[in-house]
């Protein structure tokens, strides 16, 4: 139901999205990606046109980190500060990051392929159901 990518650039890195819906628990999970506690970056679905979209955002951010060109302090920031078409790092926060109230939520991680296990990680955290991302 996720979605995983090779970097072309980088190929022993992959960038998996995992999508969820009905979501009860935005809060508690936005609280825990903000102390670090969350291996990805919390999108809000309903900005994105294309699961490909995502795919430049983070392809882009591991190019900047393995650069050390970064604009934020972590990868899973930079991707979603990658989505925005401004310069500004709160802004880009407000339009793709997710709110306390949203019931969607798209997951993106950066790993490398020998790391499997943090789906069912990420999954145990989500209060919501999973979707095939499209």
């Amino acid at each position: 139901m996720h979605r995983t990518r090779v970097l072309e650039l980088y190929p022993d890195t992959r960038v998996t999205q995992i999508l969820y819906t009905d979501v009860k628990n935005a809060a508690e999970l936005r609280r825990k990606a903000m102390e670090g506690n969350i291996n990805g970056a919390l999108v809000n679905p309903m900005m994105l046109v294309s699961p490909f979209q995502v795919l430049v955002a983070a392809n882009k951010a591991v190019h900047l980190q393995t650069t050390g060109k970064m604009k934020t302090k972590t990868l899973n920031a930079e991707i979603i500060f990658n989505l925005s078409p401004t310069n500004n790092i709160s802004e880009a926060f407000k339009r793709f990051g997710i709110s306390d109230g949203d019931h969607s939520i798209l997951v993106v991680v950066v790993h490398k392929s020998d790391e499997v296990q943090f789906v069912s990680d990420i999954s145990a955290m989500v209060d919501g159901q999973q979707l095939p991302v499209e």
